[in-house]
């Protein structure tokens, strides 16, 4: 059983910066792919970055290249998200996600945290 902790969401006006940060539990950690989603109200679940564990490749939607950026420690068991110039549409709820990332689905997610971008 993975274990996924977020932290570090809250408001920020539109151009301002937020790093969230997601803590996993188990020492298998450097052998899973990790991930961002996020929801906003009304929207379904989306994919907004990976990084995946074999070359630490990344993936990113398009709306938030050149913006965000995901990284991991390892050594703490650690992902992060990296986020700057907000945009009023990045206002959602962000989760945590490990193992069997896809599009829409993943193995484990954390509870969520919210982020909030004011125009």
């Amino acid at each position: 059983q993975v274990q996924l902790v977020e932290s570090g969401g809250g408001l920020v006006q539109a151009g301002g910066s937020l790093r969230l940060s997601c803590t996993s539990s188990g020492r298998t950690f450097s052998r899973f792919d990790m991930a961002w989603f996020r929801q906003a109200p009304g929207n379904e679940r989306e994919l907004v970055a990976a990084i995946y564990y074999a070359y630490h490749n990344t993936y990113y939607k398009e709306s938030v290249k050149g913006r965000f950026t995901i990284s991991r420690d390892n050594a703490k068991n650690t992902v992060y998200l990296q986020m700057n110039s907000l945009k009023a549409e990045d206002t959602a709820v962000y989760y945590c996600a490990a193992g069997g990332i896809r599009l829409k689905r993943a193995d484990y997610w954390g509870q969520g945290t919210q982020v909030t971008v004011s125009s």
